[in-house]
């Protein structure tokens, strides 16, 4: 008889994927009407999908296990964090030697350590650091994140790509998929996003509550709570001794100085509680993560991945809710897509003179009242019309601006252009990435449309 404490042998590659081919290779009432099962299936997937994680922390962990282990060779991951020593007790490919080091690369390296046959690369930098090329590359986008306006970015991305037909139809071979999840203590989501079909993150930006916030006479005046002293620090003593220097959220030097200047607010009004994992927390508005919420939603999140690409069940419609806090309790939710959203929609509409310049074009950007853009880089097809940055860009394409837009996009009455840059939401200055559809005044093709001038 084997000793209770010794390891089970793992399993042989036949037995580990057992399940999993099953699943592939029978009908079933349930399946997608493009299903077509087959012993072959899985290699079929691992073979010719590619799929991008964004996020490499608590849910972007199991989703890099979890999709390896459904058959998924040609991964990818993007992170822009490193690695700490409070990531240890729920994002489990990290090891207390791994502090310091990029999530993503630690992550890949370590499930590709674990199952043989899958390769993973990792991407340690920002997710607006990668040209639009990159994220076309692959057939799904999975998301991982604790940031809505990184949602919003990926969003953006992946409903630029979608275009739509005269009578205004998603082209299904421009339909880039996504799956995201996202977990808050015991509360978790996981949703599918077809583009032009399904809402996106836009449509349904309202389901995230408004961050909290504290009015700043109490900060200044009257704190109660650990939380009023590290907004102090980081509202009003940072300006106050760091006149005209942004606060970066990501650099540990900053957040240190923030947990130093609370944690003397809190001695000089008698108040307990701050330490630095909270000083993160309330700073990057953080939520407790917990580990069993993570793998729950992973594994939602992984089998629906698995069903868009396979066909092998009908995807979920189209919001799935976890809430483990009292009992178990999961839900469905069909919500309807937005038809005016600016996002996944044909593009907003904007209208213009043939003479009008590529630099006039980006001025009245910053003054539209649906867009409110700021430094927006402009291109076409593919081609940059205007890139702000790198500089070696911005030389290349200076000269565009003092051309007439219509010459740049070749004398086309109507056109789709994408426009990335700055815009405000939620009183704060985000990076932003919108389709915009120009049609020029006067011509044949564009008078037959409904247009309203652009303020």
């Amino acid at each position: 008889m084997a000793s209770p404490d010794a390891e089970a042998a793992p399993p042989t590659e036949p037995e580990r994927w057992r399940d999993l081919d099953m699943l592939l290779s029978r009908p079933g009432n349930l399946v997608h009407s493009t299903f077509d099962p087959s012993p072959g299936l899985r290699d079929l997937i691992g073979s010719f999908v590619e799929v991008l994680v964004v996020g490499a922390g608590g849910l972007g962990c199991e989703l890099l296990k979890d999709l390896a282990l459904s058959g998924f060779k040609n991964l990818h991951v993007i992170d822009m964090d490193t690695i700490d020593v409070s990531n240890l007790n729920r994002q489990f490919l990290f090891r207390i030697h791994d502090v310091g080091k990029p999530k993503a690369e630690v992550a890949a390296k370590r499930v590709m350590e674990r199952v043989s046959g899958v390769n993973i690369v990792p991407h340690f930098c920002r997710i607006e650091d990668k040209e639009l090329d990159f994220y076309k590359q692959f057939q799904i986008i999975v998301l991982g994140l604790d940031s809505i306006e990184a949602r919003s970015y990926i969003n953006s991305v992946a409903c630029g790509f979608l275009e739509y037909d005269s009578d205004e139809k998603p082209v299904q071979e421009t339909v880039k998929p996504m799956v995201d999840g996202g977990t808050e203590g015991f509360k978790g989501h996981a949703r599918v996003i077809m583009p032009g079909t399904t809402p996106c993150f836009e449509c349904n930006i309202w389901l995230f509550p408004p961050q909290v916030k504290f009015p700043l006479c109490t900060l200044a005046e009257t704190p109660r709570t650990a939380a009023h002293c590290i907004e102090y620090a980081h509202l009003i003593k940072w300006d106050e001794v760091h006149s005209g220097k942004p606060f970066d959220a990501d650099d540990a030097e900053h957040m240190q100085w923030i947990y130093s200047e609370a944690l003397k607010r809190a001695e000089l009004f008698g108040i307990s509680g701050v330490t630095y994992s909270l000083t993160q927390g309330v700073v990057k508005n953080i939520i407790p993560a917990i580990a069993s919420t993570n793998a729950i939603i992973s594994a939602a999140c992984a089998l629906e991945a698995l069903k868009l690409v396979s066909g092998c069940s009908r995807s979920v419609s189209n919001y799935l809710t976890y809430n483990g806090l009292e009992g178990t309790h999961i839900k469905v939710t069909e919500f309807v897509r937005d038809t005016d959203c600016l996002v996944c929609g044909p593009g907003t509409l904007i209208e213009l003179d043939t003479t009008s310049t590529l630099s006039e074009f980006i001025k009245m950007l910053e003054e539209h009242p649906k867009l409110l853009m700021s430094k927006a880089s402009v291109t076409h097809e593919g081609n940059n019309l205007y890139m702000q940055a790198p500089e070696v860009l911005e030389q290349m394409t200076r000269q565009n601006l003092s051309i007439p837009i219509f010459e740049l996009l070749k004398g086309a009455s109507l056109a789709t252009v994408h426009v990335s840059g700055m815009a405000e939401s939620n009183g704060k200055k985000v990076s932003s990435l919108r389709k915009l559809r120009v049609a020029f005044k006067g011509l044949e093709e564009a008078s037959k449309m409904d247009t309203t001038e652009s303020s």
